[in-house]
This record gives structure tokens, C-alpha cells and sequence, in this order.
């Protein structure tokens, strides 16, 4: 019988029945592991499930008898892919599961910046709108995203889908390819500065590599309209974070809302805890990708991977 373990099922949430696993060997589920205790988890196992948890030559040579490695995510900066290769283990991924749920999560923080609904929230609860002498609110106005250009920085599956909403809401849509390969004839390619200048929504959804870190910085922020909205929810990182709170506190920007943060989780002295601005930063703790359809999926999909491979198929291999 194959032996499986999962190394952090914390991060697939509580609500995720992960029993299809047992089907397929003798499985032994830790919620969390540190980094000291990789070695003695996965030393007996024949299959690892994990999603952030590093592996590589330091924990893996000890644990002979690995032959498949199963990323819960698309990500998978966390294994040293040539390390597995020399040693014949192969590793599986998941792409394409979470395109919706980000997509909708892009929006939820869009609308939550621009129509104040924080703001008006209070209003409303704190009593005050029970004092109006009308029967509306208007202190802080909000804009239609209709006839507005949304940029779009990184066009893959979930930018494709969120421009194909965008363009639904009456956006004009353009795009700026961080790879500099892609050419989309559904939409206007821009250069960087182009997007940056004309756009009045910006979201990435780009992957972090040497292309993308640092992206946007304090300086590319200043070729921002003054009333436009950052949104980033592919990768910290791309993002200078220190930039941005100087900026939002300058008022260069109107807003910014972020999914991923450059070190998760947040460390306590990120400078965008303590912008003097905070009602103009809406920040999620990565959780874009995790409606629970998505998370659903995911799990069927590496249940699916461990059943081709233990079958000699190469289904979602990277390695």
C-alpha cells in the first residue's frame, strides 16, 4: 500500500473532505509542519500532497522512497524542480482551479474601494443615517466603471476573465504583457507606461518573476491618474509596498487594494499597516483563490493526479 501524507491541510481549509485520499493509500494528514519537522514526516512516505511547504535536496534526500510530490496550487517555487528531476520524482500541479474565484474576489475589492461601502456601512449602523433629513447619503460619491479603461497587467486565464466582466460592465480594456509574448487581438496591447497613464482600474494577475518584481514602484505609481484604483491580486512583490503606502498617503493614487502581500503573513512592520490614509487600502489575507468550488476542485484534482500517475500517466506533471 502506498503511503501519502498531507504536510499542510490547514491551507485547504476545514470545510474540504479530504477522505478520497484514502482510496488511493495509507494517508497521514498534519495540519501545519514547520521546517524542522519536514524530514521526519516525509522520510517513509511514497507520496507527499503539499502547498507551500519547501522541499528540496536539504529535507528530501532523506526520504528515499519519494516518487510523486503533489503541489495544491499552480505555484511551485516551493520544490527545487531540478533536484526532483535528478532524482526521478515527479511533481504535479494545479492550474485553472481558482480562475473564477479570483476573477469574483477582483471585482468584491474593486466595488468595496470605489463606492466607499465600508463607509457607508458605519453610516448606516452608527445611527447617523437615522438623523438624515433625507432620504439619501451622498458625502462620498462614487463613479460608474462603465465607459472607464480598466489595464489589465498580466493576461493569462484569470486576467482574460476578468477583462471579458470588465468589458461586460462597459470597461474599454487594455493590457500590458509582462512576458512581452502575448498578443491578444480581443484587446488593446499597451506599453507599461501607456496602460499606466490611460487607466483608471488597474488589477495584476501576473506571475512573480524577474519581469514583474518591483513592477510598481512609487515612481510608476505617479503616472497614475489621481483618481485611479491599484489592484494586485496576482503576487507580492510585484508591488513595492513601501511605494505604494507613500504614495497612498500622497494622495497620488485614490486606492489600492491588495490580495497577496510580498512576505505572508503580513509581518507587523510592513509599511501599509501604518498609512496615514488607511480608508483608502483594502487588504485580504490571499484568499482570492479559495471559494469553496475552488477548493473543491482542487482537491479533485490531485486526487485525480496521484490516480494517473499511480496508473503510468503524466496527467498536470512538471517535473
Amino acid at each position: 500500500m502506498h503511503k501519502l501524507c498531507i504536510l499542510d491541510a490547514k491551507t485547504l481549509g476545514p470545510d474540504i473532505d479530504l477522505s478520497l485520499f484514502e482510496k488511493l493509500g495509507q494517508v497521514t494528514i498534519y495540519q501545519t509542519t514547520n521546517p524542522d519537522e519536514v524530514v521526519d514526516r516525509i522520510k517513509s512516505q511514497d507520496i507527499i500532497i503539499t502547498n507551500k511547504v519547501v522541499l528540496n535536496q536539504s529535507n528530501l534526500e532523506f526520504a528515499p522512497d519519494i516518487k510523486l510530490i503533489c503541489i495544491t496550487a499552480t505555484g511551485t517555487n516551493n520544490v527545487d524542480l531540478e533536484y526532483t528531476k535528478s532524482k526521478n520524482i515527479a511533481v504535479t500541479n494545479v492550474a485553472g482551479y481558482s480562475t473564477h474565484s479570483v476573477a469574483q474576489h477582483t471585482f468584491a475589492m474593486l466595488f468595496y474601494l470605489i463606492e466607499s461601502l465600508s463607509y457607508y456601512d458605519r453610516h448606516v449602523k452608527s445611527g447617523e443615517y437615522a438623523k438624515s433629513d433625507i432620504f439619501t447619503h451622498l458625502d462620498k460619491p462614487f463613479w460608474e466603471i462603465r465607459n472607464k479603461t480598466w489595464g489589465i497587467i498580466g493576461l493569462g486565464e484569470i486576467g482574460r476573465t476578468v477583462a471579458g466582466i470588465a468589458k461586460s460592465f462597459g470597461s474599454n480594456v487594455v493590457y500590458y504583457s509582462t512576458s512581452g509574448k502575448n498578443n491578444n487581438p480581443d484587446y488593446k496591447r499597451a506599453a507599461l507606461d501607456e496602460l499606466l497613464k490611460e487607466s483608471d482600474i488597474i488589477s495584476i494577475h501576473a506571475p512573480l518573476n524577474t519581469q514583474t518584481k518591483n513592477l510598481i514602484t512609487y515612481e510608476a505609481l505617479k503616472n497614475m491618474k489621481s483618481h485611479a484604483i491599484l489592484l494586485n491580486l496576482g503576487r507580492g512583490g510585484i508591488v513595492n509596498e513601501e511605494g505604494l503606502a507613500k504614495a497612498l498617503d500622497e494622495n497620488v493614487i485614490a486606492g489600492a487594494a491588495l490580495d497577496v502581500l510580498e512576505s505572508e503573513p503580513v509581518k507587523v512592520n510592513n509599511p501599509l499597516l501604518g498609512i496615514k490614509n488607511s480608508h483608502k487600502l483594502f487588504i485580504t489575507p490571499h484568499i482570492a483563490w479559495a471559494g469553496l468550488e475552488a477548493r473543491k476542485t482542487l482537491i479533485e484534482e490531485v486526487q485525480q493526479n496521484i490516480d494517473a500517475f499511480l496508473k503510468g500517466e503524466k496527467r498536470n506533471r512538471v517535473c
